[in-house]
């Protein structure tokens, strides 16, 4: 059974085993939706250029808006702050084109699904007394982040033979956190995060910019641009490829 990881669990087991520790720590939580435009290629076990596929003129992967959600702990004394967020991505199209994947010739009519879902884990410090000395104004976080990519690959022959194939795999990637935030107000902030590796020929970098309204009580909103880009060659996929688009939250901070 393939294994999934889902961002809700996580984020009770954490609250869990940190509950007991007898201090106090502070929680960040938001849900939002994020219009996830594709644009690259994909290819499954290739022997040509023409079995690289484009994903927006093969394909026919369209925007796609996902729902999201994170959770941010700030944890007491020197243990590290833990950063949860879940991903999921998902795409489906209709194309007409002759291609061969993992050795099975497709020809005419065609569907395909590409699952990209993941889950961000951030283990971060913050620079100490970057805070104080800037009057509450800059914060910078740094740490590292795993994510676990929930990877599945799905192509079916709607005319002729009716030939499948499909390939799915569970990939954790390291990758660098950096987190900073500018607060010129109380009320207001400016936000940027950075996720990124390249490791044994898989690349991969995460780039999020927003604005944050702390409107009432507990309670922020906020919106930005997000861009993922990805070259990756694993588990006999091919993955070359951005998703990018704006994004909107609603959160509470305790």
């Amino acid at each position: 059974m393939k294994r999934r990881i889902t961002l809700a669990t996580l984020a009770l087991l954490i609250v869990i085993t940190t509950a007991g520790t007898g201090y106090s720590f502070g929680v960040e939580f938001a849900a939002g939706a994020w219009k996830q435009s594709p644009s690259g290629k994909l290819g499954y076990e290739p022997l040509s250029a023409s079995d690289i596929l484009d994903l927006e003129s093969d394909l026919n992967y369209q925007d796609e808006t996902r729902f999201f959600g994170w959770i941010d702990i700030d944890m007491p004394l020197f243990i590290p702050n833990i950063y949860v967020m879940g991903t999921p991505m998902e795409f489906e199209g209709n194309g007409n084109k002759s291609f061969t994947w993992s050795g099975t010739t497709f020809t005419g009519s065609f569907y395909s699904k590409l699952t990209l879902n993941h889950l961000d884990v951030a283990l971060y410090y913050g620079i100490p007394l970057l805070e104080k000395a800037t009057f509450d104004t800059l914060n910078i976080d740094i740490g590292l982040n795993v994510r676990i990519f929930d990877l599945e690959v799905t192509a079916t022959e709607t005319s002729g033979t009716g030939v499948s194939e499909t390939e799915s795999a569970t990939v954790p990637v390291p990758m660098v956190f950096l987190a900073v935030q500018i607060r010129p107000i109380e009320a207001f902030a400016i936000e940027a995060e950075g996720r990124g590796i390249s490791i044994s020929g898989n690349k991969g970098y995460s780039l999020i910019g927003r604005l944050r309204w702390n409107a009432v009580g507990p309670l922020f909103i906020a919106g930005g641009y997000r861009y993922d880009k990805y070259d990756i060659d694993e588990e006999d996929v091919i993955l070359d490829a951005d998703f990018s688009g704006p994004f909107g939250e609603l959160g509470f901070s305790f």
